[in-house]
């Protein structure tokens, strides 16, 4: 008996909302990495500001409210909900070999982003959604939905129990000496990122990498990192079980509902995340700054929600839809989006491209975000799929996944 070959979803076949999501995502992740591309965060280890000038510092404040944590979280959940799609018509073309085929799908995701990591950009994102979604392959696909809410209730809750253990166990000398390991690195980011070559610059996103997950107390909040986006995928895993997408103009009632309520009171709480960690940054745990991470991680979920269920509605209205096309562009090609800007920003920032390392503030930072997305990355993905029915990297990805042999899964998804 004979199956046909798993290929990635026909152009024709998507649901244009979720690329609607992945492009606003996509403008988002560039607007909260623009300042790990522009200079090195250690500076601020021992609680000073890098960016003295009030605009800068209510720029930062503003980035952090409305995006940080938010857009990785929706591509978290939209890479949840991808897989329950993808993985949904692997089974049903060849329920043999789909474990083993989406497998390889991330492994290849993984390698992509292993390079990227170490090699152009420490600061990715691609290893963090392979491993979930292979730990989402190997298991937690045959977790019930209640068995799944459990888990996301436990990941709303280690935050909060790991920043306690802070404050209880970690000393005022060990303090000292992580601050003086940021500002070590602050040095080294700087004659690395400012001035270096590109082998320089390779080494120093090695070591960085490697003192990620290779330092123990780092390692604990990395892996609070993975815990925050478990839980964002999960929902995504949750809406593709249950069809959501699918089944926007029956849910339209509680959408309306919930998007206020979402809105009000994410803003609230990290209203109140962002004036505590203005007013208290005297480096080491303490209570209030643990409130403050509380109100950040249950803040971050909920503006996301907002998004999605804001875009949802005016999508609906035909006289808006023009104005989504750029995003819709930008969210057909995400993988090849995601590398485009560590390659523009790199290129701009570091010694061996433009050098404007540390000379552009959060302020100006959040209007290059916007004018790179605008002004490079939409009209470029309007111009390639214009001539092509998916991205170069996506393309790649494709084959790396199907093979050679498998011509049909390289159509468009």
């Amino acid at each position: 008996m004979t199956h046909e070959a798993p290929q990635p979803l026909p152009a024709g076949e998507r649901l244009p909302i979720l690329d609607v999501l992945r492009g606003f995502a996509m403008m988002g992740i560039l607007i909260m990495n623009m300042p790990g591309f522009s200079y090195s965060g250690w500076h601020e280890a021992d609680g000073s500001f890098y960016w003295p000038l009030i605009w800068d510092q209510r720029a930062e404040q503003l980035r952090d409210a409305l995006f940080s944590g938010k857009f990785n979280s929706l591509f978290s959940v939209l890479f949840g909900l991808g897989f329950t799609i993808q993985f949904a018509r692997m089974q049903q073309a060849d329920p043999l070999h789909a474990d083993r085929l989406y497998l390889r799908r991330l492994l290849v995701l993984l390698a992509i982003g292993l390079v990227h990591a170490n090699v152009f950009w420490w600061g990715d994102v691609l290893h963090v959604y392979a491993v979930l979604g292979i730990v989402l392959l190997l298991g937690l696909r045959r977790v019930s939905d209640r068995g799944l809410v459990w888990i996301m209730a436990g990941c709303i809750v280690y935050p909060l129990v790991a920043s306690l253990l802070r404050v209880a166990f970690v000393s005022k000398a060990f303090t000292a000496e992580r601050v003086a390991l940021g500002k070590a690195f602050a040095a080294t980011n700087d004659a690395a990122f400012g001035g270096g070559s590109f082998l320089d610059t390779a080494w120093e996103n090695m070591r960085l990498v490697a003192f990620e997950y290779g330092d123990l107390y780092s390692l604990w909040g990395t892996f609070g990192w993975y815990v925050g986006m478990t839980l964002t995928m999960l929902i995504g895993v949750l809406a593709g079980r249950r069809r959501w997408a699918e089944r926007i103009p029956e849910l339209m009632p509680q959408i309306r509902r919930l998007t206020w309520v979402m809105l009000i009171v994410g803003l609230v709480l990290s209203g109140i995340a962002q004036f505590i960690w203005a007013n208290y940054r005297v480096p080491g745990p303490s209570l209030i700054k643990t409130f403050a991470g509380l109100c950040y991680n249950v803040s971050r979920p909920m503006l996301m929600i907002f998004y999605v269920l804001l875009i949802v509605q005016l999508f609906r209205k035909e006289a808006l839809r023009p104005l989504f096309r750029p995003f819709e562009a930008a969210g057909r090609m995400p993988l090849t989006n995601y590398l485009m800007q560590t390659a523009l920003c790199t290129t701009l920032f570091y010694g061996w491209g433009f050098g404007l390392w540390a000379r552009v503030g959060p302020a100006w930072g959040l209007v290059l975000s916007l004018v790179l997305f605008f002004g490079v990355q939409v009209p470029w993905s309007l111009w390639w799929l214009k001539r092509h029915e998916r991205g170069p990297m996506e393309t790649l990805w494709a084959r790396l996944t199907y093979g050679r042999r498998r011509r049909a899964a390289l159509r468009s998804a």
